[in-house]
């Protein structure tokens, strides 16, 4: 068992390429299932479902890049100038904090000399490196889209054959009970995330608008994006409006103000609006969900993290329908603990 866990761990390192994609298709079938159910119930056929589906996510995805597009290519246009204004910043509190002292000398020692003196250089290297990378996004982005396209037509195909693989009348009722959880389940944590998370986008946006920072879609934009990766999204988004805001403004008043403002936001939406409209039973134990999300880091990066919580979803309610895993799925989950005290048996001694 040991080996073969350590195999499997391997294995989805290793096909990345090809698991990301598949992986993001079933997900967002489970999602849309019960779209296509309810129009065929009103005489559409699954295959217009599905591609019209297939067609609004892929519009979507274009119009996201659109609206990214302009500030994001100004801001690897202005990559050089924002170099030298940061790298003055941390020189003036060198002697402040001496650990930033210790790392920019370590930077300066390990700088290479031609990129100091090439303005364009970085922005080169950013253009290369998109054109290098773009043909495999594509690949994988066509991959998702069309396998996703293929799964909302074949119906209830995928269904019935999962079913089929069983013998017994009651484990075919089980898996059918699962796959229903399955998609209500991810259909309710992802539709709630995902409103949330526009609404927490704008709110930034119109909080960076307000204290004057570059960008502000372009904020929103990336605190929606972050935001469907636990606890990490949120520090990564603090630490970039810090970076921002040290280069934006002259003193650091500022930027400690916007870094405080985008931290307050994203407390408040995670300890408070999130608990409060996702359903209780899709709450996770915070501990495993910090370190799902770690493993996938790990496996395969920032897709990684995005998908782990999802996936976790899909753990926990087959955990719950599978004889013998019961107790990994209350490890799981994150309802409150039942007081010792209830479960411990009554041992008094019967006095009639």
């Amino acid at each position: 068992m040991g080996l073969f866990i350590l195999a499997m761990i391997a294995a989805i390192a290793f096909a990345r390429d090809f698991l990301m994609p598949i992986t993001f298709s079933v997900l967002l079938f489970f999602v849309f299932v019960p779209v296509r159910r309810r129009l065929s119930r009103l005489g559409v056929s699954p295959g217009i479902t599905g591609a019209a589906i297939v067609f609004g996510l892929f519009f979507g995805i274009i119009a996201l890049f659109w609206s990214v597009s302009g500030p994001a290519g100004q801001l690897i246009a202005d990559m050089p100038e924002i170099q030298s204004a940061l790298t003055e910043k941390l020189q003036r509190l060198r002697g402040t904090f001496e650990t930033i002292d210790s790392a920019m000398s370590q930077m300066e020692a390990e700088a290479d000399p031609e990129a100091e003196t090439s303005p364009g250089f970085d922005v080169a290297s950013a253009i290369l490196n998109g054109l290098y990378t773009t043909p495999g996004v594509l690949g994988q982005v066509a991959l998702t889209l069309f396998l996703l396209f293929f799964l909302i037509a074949s119906g209830d195909l995928i269904y019935l054959k999962i079913v089929q693989s069983f013998d017994t009348l009651r484990e075919k009722r089980n898996a059918y009970s699962a796959l229903r959880e399955i998609e209500e389940s991810l259909g309710s944590y992802l539709g709630a995330i995902t409103l949330i998370n526009a609404c927490l986008g704008l709110t930034i946006g119109l909080a960076m608008w307000a204290l004057g920072m570059p960008s502000p879609l372009l904020f929103g934009l990336l605190a929606f994006s972050l935001n469907f990766i636990p606890y990490l999204g949120a520090i990564t988004g603090v630490g970039i409006a810090l970076l921002v805001a040290l280069v934006t403004f002259s003193d650091v008043f500022w930027p400690v103000m916007i870094a405080m403002t985008y931290l307050t936001i994203t407390t408040l939406e995670g300890q408070v609006i999130t608990p409060y409209f996702v359903a209780r039973r899709l709450q996770m134990n915070a501990v495993v969900v910090f370190l799902t999300v770690a493993l996938w880091a790990w496996l395969w990066s920032v897709i990684g993290m995005i998908i782990a919580v999802p996936l976790l979803v899909v753990i926990s309610v087959i955990c719950d329908h599978v004889p013998g895993l019961e107790k990994l799925g209350n490890f799981l989950a994150g309802d409150d603990p039942v007081p010792l005290a209830e479960e411990e048996p009554n041992l008094k001694p019967d006095t009639t």
